[in-house]
């Protein structure tokens, strides 16, 4: 796909004008809660059987917003813009949009504070949960890394609890809900918009190509491709649950999905990604090296009809998209944290919720 040269960013510090938009006109509430999904539910072997869910929304002006840190309490890793705990909603206006949110492999709904947060200051609210088997918060779990196109279904079964809250159901207008993700919170995204998984697709591409990125296991659990074959091996019920990948997991309720840094490109089919009929607005670095964006990003957009892609440019990479780091946190996880030289990472994002405040905007009016 050419890239227009308008959709090419670079890596310098946000005009100030973007940095004041970005700081909204309500203070930021946030909350946390569990989710008990009605029914049977695929907890990929998860210890825990709920979905940690945390929500950032509009707050009442009278809260008092303290600066959100993640990480062990006497030395956090990462940081995003104040919020106030437990807060009151806003009183006005009476019905607010919805953003489901979705982090990447490994992460936790925290890890994409920055973006939830820039988004309630706005006037949204913005719920996501930590994936079982697949977040920083528990151990891992082959199943959890592995069977990729569960994570629409916490999605959703996230919006079914959240419309019927009875503090947050009546306050939600039905009408303007839409999804986000960042890496594979991106491909769950897709997923909800429409996007069908065949496993068998993706590894016929990486047969082919197996030196690519996109091929090679995750670096949260780099022998997965052996232990996902061993326990297909000695458990059944995983060995069927990888035969359900070309389910459909389109959520109806979401009419807009914005993407941060999407993956997982070769294991989605064409042919579900040009049905897709909602509005996408997809965005990445051009120097993703986990994600890689010939393969990802521009494989999206090149296939969802009037999808909108944003390239940063100047050394903007995977990690860019996650919460700004502590000092104590690029010391600890480098890899992570820090950034490649010239690229400044809240002004990045701060561009990015711009981006997405304006896509959101006019796509759930």
């Amino acid at each position: 796909m050419r890239i227009p040269a308008a959709l090419i960013c670079c890596a310098l510090a946000a005009p100030a004008a973007v940095q004041a938009q970005n700081a909204g006109s309500f203070t930021v509430g946030v909350t946390s809660r569990h989710v008990l999904p009605d029914g049977p539910y695929d907890w990929r072997g998860a210890g825990s059987h709920a979905l940690a869910e945390t929500i950032w929304y509009p707050a009442d002006a009278a809260a008092v917003a303290t600066p959100q840190r993640f990480g062990p309490p006497d030395a956090p890793l990462f940081e995003a813009a104040a919020a106030a705990p437990e807060a009151k909603l806003a009183a006005s206006p009476i019905k607010l949009p919805l953003v489901m949110l979705s982090h990447g492999t490994g992460g936790t709904a925290q890890s994409l504070a920055w973006f939830a947060s820039a988004l309630a200051a706005h006037g949204y609210v913005v719920a996501a949960v930590n994936h079982p088997g697949n977040n920083a918060v528990e151990p891992a779990t082959v199943q959890g890394f592995a069977l990729w196109w569960l994570r629409a279904r916490d999605i959703s079964a996230a919006l079914d609890d959240l419309l019927d809250d009875p503090d947050f159901g009546r306050r939600i207008d039905r009408r303007r809900i839409g999804g986000a993700g960042m890496s594979l919170g991106g491909y769950t995204a897709i997923e909800l918009a429409g996007g069908i998984t065949a496993r068998r697709q993706f590894e016929a591409t990486c047969r082919a190509a197996p030196e690519q990125v996109s091929c090679k296991a995750p670096p949260e659990y780099p022998d997965l491709v052996a232990k996902a074959d061993a326990l297909a091996a000695a458990d059944p019920d995983f060995a069927r649950a990888l035969h359900r990948d070309g389910a459909s997991y389109r959520d109806r309720r979401i009419r807009a999905a914005f993407v941060m840094a999407p993956a997982l490109g070769p294991a989605v089919t064409a042919a579900s990604l040009r049905a897709i009929s909602i509005p996408v607005a997809i965005v990445a670095g051009a120097a993703d090296s986990i994600a890689p964006v010939d393969a990802n990003a521009k494989y999206y957009a090149d296939h969802i009809p009037g999808a909108k892609l944003t390239l940063f440019a100047g050394g903007v990479d995977h990690y860019t998209f996650l919460d700004v780091c502590t000092a104590k946190g690029r010391a600890a996880i480098p890899a992570i944290c820090v950034d490649h030289p010239g690229v400044d990472r809240a002004a990045i994002q701060a561009a990015t919720a711009a981006l997405a405040t304006k896509f959101f905007d006019a796509a759930l009016r």
